[in-house]
């Protein structure tokens, strides 16, 4: 198994994902985050099924970044309970991976 993971984290709005993207890469705890607009969101709040359109970023990183990854997206995100996801790379281009491991180091 590969040490990069994708992080899957959803916010409210683009303006808060690209604030939070942009953290993550300029402290290096991210190499490369995509975000996706107008995702549909339908879970469990509170003793209630809640239905809202979010946006996704899926950060690409070192698992051995994923707790100070963690603890700045906590940091900087508006939501109580902020989704953060990780998920193993199993293969990928030798080349990004290679990129992905030089920029988070």
């Amino acid at each position: 198994m590969l040490s990069e993971i994708i992080v899957l984290i959803t916010t409210s709005d683009e303006v808060e994902a690209a604030r939070i993207a942009r953290a993550l890469v300029e402290a290096r705890l991210a190499g490369c985050v995509n975000i996706i607009k107008d995702i549909r969101s339908i879970y469990s709040w509170q003793g209630k099924i809640e239905e809202e359109k979010e946006v996704l970023m899926m950060a690409k990183t070192q698992k051995s970044l994923l707790d100070p990854l963690m603890e700045k997206v906590k940091e900087l995100h508006s939501y109580t309970v902020p989704e953060i996801i990780a998920l193993p790379i199993i293969q990928g281009s030798e080349d990004y991976l290679k990129w992905l491991k030089e920029v988070t180091e």
